[in-house]
C-alpha cells in the first residue's frame, strides 16, 4: 500500500487499520477478526490497536467476550483522518469525475468491502440514475490507472434501484454521494 501514509505513518499493520477505521467509521471490528483480515498475529494487531486507543482515535465496547473497536469520531482529528484515508482510497477522484460527466446521477453507494472499509484493490459502486455507460466505462478505465484499483459498477435506474434496495440493506453499504433533487 504505498501511499500517502507510507511517508507519515512506519507501521503498515496502523496504516491497515486507520483505513480500514477512518474509511467508513460506523464499522467495528474485534481483534481476531482483523488479524485474519490482515494476515497478521493478533499480537501485531493488538499492539497496534492499544496505541491507537491509547491516542483516543479508536475505541472500543466490550460484548461478551468480545471487544470491538471503531474509529472515534468526537476526536478533533476525525474529519482529517477520515479525509485522508478516502483520498488515499481514492474515492473522492472516483465521486468527483462520475458527477461531473456521466449524465443525471442521483446517488451512488460504496457496497461490499470498500463500504466496510476492506482495501481489496476492487471498488464496487451502485450508481443510481440515468447514466451515459460509454462515459462511464471510459471514465472507468482512466480512473482505474490514477487510483491503482479496479472498479466495478452496478448502475440502476429509480424503478430498479426501488426493486434492488431489499437486497442492498443485507449488504455492506454506504450512500457516498447523492443529489440534492433527489433528498427529500
Amino acid at each position: 500500500m504505498d501511499n500517502l501514509f507510507t511517508g507519515l505513518i512506519a507501521s503498515k499493520t496502523r496504516i491497515k487499520l486507520l483505513t480500514r477505521f477512518f474509511f467508513n467509521p460506523l464499522t467495528r471490528a474485534y481483534l481476531r477478526e482483523l488479524a485474519k483480515e490482515f494476515d497478521l498475529s493478533t499480537n501485531a494487531v493488538r499492539e497496534e490497536l492499544n496505541q491507537l486507543k491509547q491516542t483516543r482515535l479508536l475505541v472500543s465496547q466490550k460484548e461478551g467476550r468480545q471487544v470491538f473497536y471503531s474509529a472515534n469520531p468526537d476526536h478533533p482529528l476525525f474529519p482529517e483522518l477520515k479525509s485522508m484515508v478516502a483520498k488515499v482510497m481514492g474515492i473522492d477522484q472516483v465521486i468527483d469525475s462520475i458527477v461531473i460527466r456521466l449524465g443525471n446521477l442521483e446517488k451512488a453507494y460504496l457496497i461490499d468491502d470498500y463500504a466496510e472499509g476492506k482495501d481489496t484493490g476492487i471498488i464496487d459502486l451502485l450508481l443510481v440514475g440515468d447514466i451515459d455507460q460509454y462515459h462511464l466505462n471510459d471514465l472507468t478505465r482512466k480512473t482505474e490507472r490514477y487510483i491503482k484499483r479496479k472498479i466495478r459498477s452496478i448502475v440502476l435506474n429509480k424503478k430498479e434501484f426501488d426493486d434492488f434496495h431489499k437486497n442492498l440493506e443485507s449488504r455492506p453499504h454506504m450512500l457516498i454521494w447523492e443529489s440534492c433533487a433527489s433528498s427529500p
